[in-house]
């Protein structure tokens, strides 16, 4: 492990996990899980480079052979032949090679084995899969070896890998779930890349691009917000111009279905549930539909949310990354008008009415935070949202965020973005009254409610704040570090 850990911004619990499995007396299985462009690579080679006596990854779209080859040439580079290995004819035969490099070896330290990738590695009728397990079960579990594998397909390496049910059955000893990185880690990211930006400016550009790594390396020091969105996403050649169809279909097999779901979704801001979903999308009610939106759901870029009251069958999913909502909202349809183009579409109602969403969202993944900040940090409490249609008689209400407190408190969040410290009207008081009021009668509770007012910057007290707005918290406290 290297010293300086500052290199490995927010993962620091992932490093710990990595570094027990390096100094275990056992031999240890480690499946490295999340989306692409995460860091899970960059995470696995920083922590492990001193170890590595082979690494592969996998092609996209390909055929046995071509991942034969693949394996070969990474094995003859890394034992230090002058002479090319022949393409082995099988997965089988080519760990029997494998086992061969590592037996040559001599070292006094855990050796690591990687298999980056492994989805596009494992494809049907490889058999890719049966020989890893034969190689675990028949040698690697009983060496002094760390064997990790990785991909980015989350929901494919949970099913296939993490609950296998052949040879690979419970073999994994420990499971990484690599996420973006949340406010905290994205300023920490930014400074040590040299670029200093206030909680502000981070905001818009975590809207735009989430908490991506590889996304984030583009912004550049020196810049505003808004001209560092401009060049990645709007200017010709800029990193995430192309990458939405890329993205997709890196990820998933017959992504078409995928982004018809990530489509419908971006347009409701309230959520679908899985009905809803199949109907807009006009997909069979049958497992293939369920695969999908689990997949989406495990990849992290839809976030499915319970109504309260409703444990089972009210889960509402919400489009959750912010890179695929921006895209969708401005980058595919102005990415051909050039440097500029973010410039002018951030002074728009479009714009507005966008950031206000995806502050919501944003809030969501922060919680945690949330709660720390209202000081019920070691209350049990639940978050969930809440909808109710109404009916001609009673108008009906929508709660993006309650906070359902086991000391017999529930707190109703109002989520406000906003370029300037919030004030509040005559009219946004009576909408804040009528809502608290709205969810008592129809959920008939008996907690007390408090009004929470999440703000970007803090609410400037007067006539129509006072005896309505109970908390008030900012954007500052979403990014305090979350509590492991």
């Amino acid at each position: 492990m290297r010293d300086n850990e500052t290199d490995f911004v927010g993962r620091i619990p992932e490093l710990a996990m990595l570094e027990r499995a390096l100094t275990s007396a056992e031999a240890e299985m480690v499946a490295i899980i999340g989306r692409r462009r995460v860091g899970k690579t960059y995470l696995i080679r920083r922590a492990y480079e001193r170890h590595m006596v082979f690494e592969m990854t996998g092609l996209q779209h390909g055929a046995k052979r071509v991942q034969l080859r693949n394996f070969a040439d990474q094995l003859r580079a890394y034992s230090g032949s002058s002479i090319p290995l022949e393409t082995p004819h099988n997965w089988q035969a080519a760990f029997q090679l494998l086992i061969h490099h590592l037996e040559s070896l001599v070292s006094s330290e855990k050796q690591v084995i990687f298999f980056d990738e492994v989805p596009w590695i494992a494809t049907p009728r490889s058999d890719f899969l049966s020989a890893f397990g034969l190689f675990w079960n028949s040698w690697a579990s009983r060496k002094s070896v760390v064997v990790v594998i990785c991909g980015s397909a989350a929901s494919w390496m949970i099913n296939k890998v993490v609950k296998n049910r052949g040879g690979l059955y419970n073999r994994i000893t420990k499971r990484v779930f690599l996420k973006p990185f949340n406010l905290a880690e994205t300023e920490h990211f930014l400074v040590s890349r040299g670029v200093r930006m206030d909680h502000y400016q981070i905001l818009q550009v975590y809207m735009a691009m989430g908490g991506i790594p590889h996304y984030l390396k583009e912004v550049v020091p020196g810049k505003s917000a808004v001209q560092n969105v401009d060049d990645i996403c709007f200017a010709e050649g800029g990193l995430l111009s192309s990458e939405f169809e890329n993205l997709y279909f890196a990820l998933f097999d017959d992504a078409a279905r995928h982004i018809a779901i990530i489509r419908e979704l971006e347009k409701v801001r309230k959520g679908l549930t899985r009905k809803e979903i199949l109907k807009t999308v006009g997909l069979p009610d049958g497992g293939g539909a369920t695969r999908v939106i689990d997949e989406l759901s495990s990849s992290g870029f839809i976030t499915g949310y319970y109504d309260f009251g409703k444990k089972r069958k009210g889960i509402r999913y919400r489009l959750t990354d912010e890179f695929s909502h921006f895209y969708l909202k401005f980058i595919e349809v102005h990415r051909n008008d050039g440097r500029g183009s973010w410039q002018r579409l951030s002074q728009t109602q479009r714009w507005k009415s966008w950031s206000g969403y995806a502050f919501e969202n944003i809030c969501l993944k922060h919680v945690n935070q949330i709660k720390e900040a209202l000081r019920i940090g070691g209350v049990y409490s639940e978050a969930s949202g809440y909808f109710h249609p109404g009916s001609p008689a009673v108008p009906g209400v929508q709660i993006d965020l309650l906070i359902d407190r086991n000391d017999h408190v529930i707190n109703l969040c109002e989520i406000k973005f906003y370029n300037a410290d919030f004030l509040l009207d005559k009219a946004g008081m009576e909408a804040i009254r009528s809502k608290m009021s709205l969810f008592k009668a129809a959920t008939n509770t008996r907690k007390q409610l408090q009004n929470t007012l999440i703000t970007t910057f803090p609410l400037t007290e007067n006539q129509y704040s006072r005896g309505v707005i109970d908390q008030n918290i900012t954007m500052d406290d979403l990014f305090a570090p979350a509590r492991r």
